[in-house]
Formats: structure tokens, C-alpha cells, sequence
């Protein structure tokens, strides 16, 4: 199937990396549901889960406060309950479509098959249950449904696997190619991409007793917070002189590139973004300085949201 190229929010049917849900109210069966697709749409080389949205794809003006309040670490934990993964590979986003508040959830492909471990009950009405899905079983997206993988899926997985392998190969050999003559080659494990900013000095480990020493850094003492974490350290220390919620620290993120500061944040493929101590003292600080940080923040970050959607049409 072809998917459509068409920004997310301007599509009007549900595709194979696409699934509307109208609402999300926090309730188990709310969760399993989302599991389930999350888990498919990750089985199948990534989609979206667009909160907020008829089968049409028109807004239906629900609350999104619970979705968007989301801890990621949540849905996270979620999948892991199910499937025995930490899975980490999406974001949650707020936007607007036709004067609505939606909520996207932008789930990345998973390099090993999300398998579920559990089963995914939940009551429909009193006595009576129904099952999200059941243990053993592998979710594809099927069209606009997640379905119970078959060989095509199995397959397909395996090709997306294949391709990705070999553009990294042939990645890593044109590096070799393009190298300066005297250049050595070094085979090194995989590890996770960290990002950093271009002025940070990089370093090697190596045996040289002369090499420069450098102490290594605990990333649960300078990165100590999670995002829900931050809003709990802000409050604390603005003493009810102001407050903060989830939605104005997603809001700072967005309007400040706080995930671009490595003073303020440490992001790491496939697992949460860490804060540090020093984000929070900054928070407090410019809510101090400027009783309306918070709110401006909020009208700046949608403004970046509404240039960007403008940006996209064009």
C-alpha cells in the first residue's frame, strides 16, 4: 500500500501508519488500545496515533489533557507490562487542527518484533470483557486496523531489517573510501547516538598513560529529573507563588530547545530525556524575573507550532 504523503493533520482516513482515536480518557481499556496499536505500528516501520479525530479525520473537540499530560516514561512501562520491552521509540506532541486542540503520537520502527507477553483484558460493561489482544501474538498494521501479524508481516520486517543493514554498510564503506590517505580503520561495537552540541570537545578511551584524564560523569546525579520530575522540583521551589504543569513544561521544551541544551538536558536514543538541576533553577529564575514566563511561553511555542504547520503547506 502506498502511504500518503500528506502532512499528518491534513489526511482524512486512517492508513497503515496512520490511526485515529477520538478521545482518550485514561481508562485501561483506553491504554490497551493504544498498546496495541503502538506496538503494531512499531512492528510495521513506524506511524501515528492522531488523539482527537473521527474516522474522517475531522476534530472533535475532546479533552486531550490526559493524553498530553502523559509521562513518556508511562507508556513506556506500559509496553513493557505486555510485551517485556522497554520500548522508548515515540513522542507525544499537542497541535491543532480546525481551531481544535489533537495530540500526536509519533511512534518510531522497532529493529526486534514487539511480541506480546500478556494478556490484554479489559471490561467493555459489567461482566462483560473484551481482549485487546493475547499472548504470543505479534501486531501488524493491516490497512487501518492493528491485526495479528502473518508471513507477509514476518517478511516485510525482515526486508526493512535487511535495507536498513545494508545502507549502513554502504554508509560506512564510502567513509572508508573518501578517508585521507594513512587513514586506519577501526572496528568499535554499536552504541547509542547521544546527542551533543558541535562545542563539546570529544574524547576516546584509550591504554596511552599519557592520554588526558578526564572524570567520567553520573548521569543520575546531573540529569537527575524526567519531565514530570521537573514540574514536581518547580513547584517545590516556587513555594505557591506560581505553579507549572506538564503541558507548560512541554511548552518551555518546544519554545526554548531545552533538549538542544546540554546544560539543561541529556537525550539518548530509545530512552527518556533526563534534566538536570540546573534547568530547574532556571525555570524558577525566569518566572521571578517575569510573572507572565509561563503564559508567554505557552503563546510562543504555539506560535512555533502554527509557523511550522504554515511552513509545511507551502
Amino acid at each position: 500500500m502506498s502511504k500518503d504523503s500528506r502532512p499528518i493533520l491534513e489526511r482524512t482516513a486512517e492508513t497503515d501508519d496512520l490511526d485515529f482515536k477520538s478521545g482518550f480518557h485514561n481508562k485501561p481499556g483506553d491504554w490497551l488500545e493504544v498498546i496495541k496499536d503502538v506496538v503494531a505500528m512499531a512492528n510495521s516501520g513506524g506511524g501515528t496515533i492522531l488523539f482527537g479525530v473521527d474516522d474522517d479525520g475531522s476534530p472533535t473537540g475532546d479533552d486531550m489533557s490526559d493524553i498530553l499530560a502523559t509521562d513518556p516514561a508511562d507508556v513506556t512501562n506500559r509496553v513493557h507490562k505486555y510485551t517485556g520491552i522497554h520500548f522508548h521509540a515515540f513522542e507525544i506532541a499537542r497541535a491543532e487542527k480546525g481551531g481544535q486542540e489533537v495530540c500526536i503520537m509519533s511512534v518510531r520502527a522497532t529493529k526486534i518484533p514487539l511480541v506480546f507477553t500478556s494478556i490484554g483484558n479489559y471490561e467493555v460493561e459489567k461482566g462483560k470483557q473484551k481482549t485487546a489482544f493475547n499472548v504470543g501474538t505479534v501486531y501488524f498494521r493491516h490497512g487501518a486496523k492493528s491485526e495479528p501479524g502473518n508471513g507477509d508481516d514476518l517478511r516485510a520486517f525482515l526486508d526493512r531489517e535487511v535495507e536498513s543493514i545494508k545502507q549502513s554498510w554502504l554508509s560506512g564503506i564510502a567513509k572508508v573510501v573518501e578517508a585521507p590517505a594513512g587513514s586506519r580503520v577501526a572496528i568499535l561495537p554499536p552504541q547509542d547516538e547521544i546527542t551533543v552540541p558541535s562545542e563539546v570537545v570529544r574524547v576516546q578511551l584509550t591504554d596511552d598513560p599519557k592520554a588526558l584524564q578526564i572524570l567520567a560523569m553520573r548521569l543520575d546525579q546531573t540529569f537527575p529529573h524526567r519531565q514530570k520530575e521537573v514540574v514536581t522540583a518547580v513547584n517545590q521551589k516556587l513555594e505557591g507563588r506560581g505553579k507549572i504543569t506538564t503541558h507548560d513544561a512541554q511548552c518551555i521544551n518546544s519554545a526554548y530547545r531545552v533538549k538542544e541544551n546540554i546544560k539543561f538536558c541529556h537525550t539518548q536514543k530509545h530512552a527518556s530525556p533526563q534534566y538536570s538541576d540546573q534547568l530547574v533553577d532556571w525555570i524558577v529564575k525566569m518566572f521571578e524575573d517575569d510573572s507572565e514566563f509561563f503564559v508567554k511561553t505557552k503563546e510562543q511555542s504555539a506560535k512555533l507550532k502554527a509557523d511550522a504547520k504554515g511552513a509545511g503547506k507551502t
